[in-house]
């Protein structure tokens, strides 16, 4: 039997391409596992008018971790369509959206960046309740002690973890000192509950010119769901883009780990799309699983082909999805 069970959701456009590619690597990096795949997404929505079938909640609950794809999101309201990413950080309680950005052998990164980003995953703007008056649309945002204690002691723990012990609580309770207030207080009373971080807080709009303008500054920063969304693609883009970012939502019993960058159904099907980023979201998915030696293996592997290529089109380079795959793999070798 193997040691670990790995749900594998491709979801939508490149998905297809850069999941599988993942599961090539990890395979080469040995990890002994028994890889299940699900559906979910805006096509299998399309297709059988749910975005996650019941089979795929099972899937996820009885595996040790899932790895997840691209998912498209329309732009309009589409009648019994909900974000199926997003309903699966609700339903399995996926409280925290760990994004680390770190300095990559990548033209035109930043020097010295080794941040994380800590996002609140399940409330904020993106209940996802909202409504229209006539020409008035209003949109909900919702805020809690407990969601905001939970996510607060989380990245309080991270930040004590790490050699800096830095935690930059990010907000914005000068113009809403209602709902930032409640999430800036109750972060900064589990922040301060952890003997010897640092700690400091700062108002979002100053954090994305501070990002820009001295990355390094920073450790670990923890803020609202629209906030950490915005603000970890920012920070993808000092260090070489979305093709390179990966992120994990986790929480108490689960965890599911996903390439930052959307569908790209521009390019989807072509087999130029950079696998990168959902590799190193295997990365973290191993790290959460507790099979770090393989963790640190293909995180210097992915490093090394990003030195001495090929490198896919998005970094500068001509290699097509399995090329930079192949290389991956020959390294790990």
């Amino acid at each position: 039997m193997a040691k670990y069970r790995i749900c594998l959701i491709e979801g939508d456009g490149i998905g297809h391409e850069v999941v599988p590619a993942a599961r090539r690597v990890l395979e080469a990096a040995g990890l002994d596992a028994e890889f299940v795949e699900a559906q979910a997404g805006y096509e299998h929505f399309l297709e059988a008018g749910t975005s996650v079938p019941e089979a795929t909640l099972e899937a996820v609950q009885s595996s040790d971790a899932t790895l997840f794809g691209a998912a498209t999101s329309p732009n309009e309201k589409v009648p019994g369509f909900y974000g199926a990413i997003r309903f699966m950080r609700r339903k399995f309680g996926l409280y925290a959206n760990v994004r680390p950005t770190r300095t990559r052998p990548v033209p035109g990164a930043y020097e010295n960046v080794d941040l994380v980003i800590v996002r609140e995953n399940t409330q904020g703007l993106y209940v996802e309740q909202e409504r229209q008056y006539g020409d008035t649309a209003i949109a909900d945002t919702v805020i809690t002690r407990d969601a905001s204690e939970r996510i607060g002691k989380f990245a309080a723990d991270l930040a004590a973890k790490r050699n800096r012990k830095k935690l930059t609580v990010v907000h914005k309770a000068n113009v809403l000192p209602v709902t930032q207030g409640l999430f800036l207080n109750t972060v900064m009373e589990q922040a301060k509950a952890v003997e010897g971080l640092n700690v400091n807080t700062m108002i979002v709009d100053n954090a994305a010119m501070q990002l820009v303008r001295n990355p390094s500054q920073f450790d670990v920063l923890v803020m609202t769901n629209m906030f950490g969304d915005i603000l970890s693609d920012l920070a993808a883009g000092l260090v070489g883009g979305l093709g390179i970012a990966a992120s994990g939502n986790v929480g108490d019993k689960f965890g599911i780990f996903e390439s930052v960058h959307g569908s790209a159904p521009d390019i989807a099907g072509q087999g130029i799309a950079n696998p990168t980023a959902t590799v190193l979201a295997a990365v973290l998915m191993l790290d959460h699983i507790g099979a770090h030696d393989i963790a640190r293996k293909l995180d210097d592997a992915v490093n090394t082909v990003l030195v001495e290529g090929p490198r896919t089109r998005d970094l500068g380079g001509t290699a097509s999805t399995q090329e930079f795959t192949d290389a991956l793999i020959a390294q790990l070798k």
